[in-house]
């Protein structure tokens, strides 16, 4: 079992930019794969990026692409989602989540075993 808990969230002006944070606690946090999703209101919830269980190797949607960096620190047990140049488009509810194994492109809801509450961010124009 992983318990995941994103922070970081907040309000930000359009071309802003915001860092949050995935702390898990529980089994080894390198075994897992974590990726990054977000919904919007009225809108399914979208994957954004992944990242390997070593942190070398991270993938992206084509929307974050180039705006958005993921990075891991094992040794505290926490990933990261860096947003730079954030749009109006980018405001939602986004959620970590963790699944045990190697494949790092993992990018549906169903290929992930545990998730965070999320973390609110809205982009103003």
């Amino acid at each position: 079992q992983v318990q995941l808990v994103e922070s970081g969230g907040g309000l930000v002006q359009a071309g802003g930019s915001l860092r949050l944070a995935c702390a898990a606690s529980g089994r080894t946090f390198s075994n897992y794969v974590v990726g990054w999703f977000r919904q919007a209101p009225g809108k399914e919830r979208e994957f954004v990026g992944v990242i390997s269980r070593s942190g070398g190797s991270t993938y992206y949607a084509d929307s974050v692409k180039g705006r958005f960096t993921i990075s891991r620190d094992n040794a505290k047990n926490t990933v990261y989602l860096q947003m730079n140049m954030l749009k109006p488009e980018d405001t939602a509810i986004y959620y970590c989540a963790a699944r045990p194994g190697a494949l790092y492109t993992a990018t549906t809801r169903n290929e992930y075993d545990y998730w965070g509450q999320g973390t609110q961010v809205t982009v103003s124009s």
